[in-house]
């Protein structure tokens, strides 16, 4: 069985991500062993990104836990950096503190939040979410996407830990894949990693 140890900086992650990779796996590599999910690593954003004794420890933590037959990946979010400028950067510097382990990088951009808001269509009545007047913007322009979703939770207070989850184990992927160029990156490092056929991608 394979060992997926994922990297990322939101407690909210911590407890949405794995639900969203077994949801992915679901829908594109069904007919593949079902991987072991392990429990995400999470990071101090700052210090992981500037302190290179710290990005070290973590992405060793994450090498170990996952195995000779793992692979890492590391998710976190773009705000204001660019994706492609950072997201190489991480990839050669994961490959340098960890080469003897596959990994891969997807930057959300800008943020988690931005794959609800690609797949909004599909959420309404989750946790309270209500699509409002207003048309939904490109998913990846607001800069706080996280208080799009917020403002769109009326009812409620949007708690990370709690609704990420819930909303990530609703929200139409297929919606978030053809609306999210960063969603899109992630089902594609997913195919790449688990051994699949490219192709699973365009044909789902």
């Amino acid at each position: 069985m394979t060992n997926v140890c994922c990297i990322v900086e939101g407690a909210g992650e911590v407890a949405a991500l794995p639900v969203l990779l077994r949801r992915i796996h679901d829908w594109l590599t069904p007919a593949l062993p079902f991987p072991r999910i392990l429990a995400p690593i999470k990071v101090a954003r700052d210090r992981f990104l500037n302190r290179p004794d710290e990005f070290s420890r973590h992405a060793l933590l994450a090498a170990a836990k996952c195995g000779d037959d793992g692979w890492i990946l590391l998710l976190l979010d773009a705000d204001d950096d660019c994706p492609a400028r950072l997201g190489a950067d991480l990839v050669a510097r994961l490959g340098a503190a960890v080469p003897h382990r596959r990994s891969g990088v997807v930057l959300a951009n800008r943020e988690f939040e931005a794959w609800f808001i690609a797949a909004a269509a599909s959420l309404a009545g989750c946790r309270g979410f209500q699509l409002g007047p207003q048309p939904v913007p490109p998913a990846e322009t607001p800069r706080d996407a996280k208080g799009w979703v917020k403002e769109r939770m009326p009812r409620r207070a949007y708690g990370p830990t709690t609704d990420q989850p819930a909303l990530a184990a609703k929200i139409d992927l297929r919606m978030a894949h053809a609306n999210s160029r960063s969603f899109r990156k992630l089902t594609s490092e997913w195919l790449r990693h688990m051994g699949a056929d490219p192709a699973a991608e365009t044909a789902a």
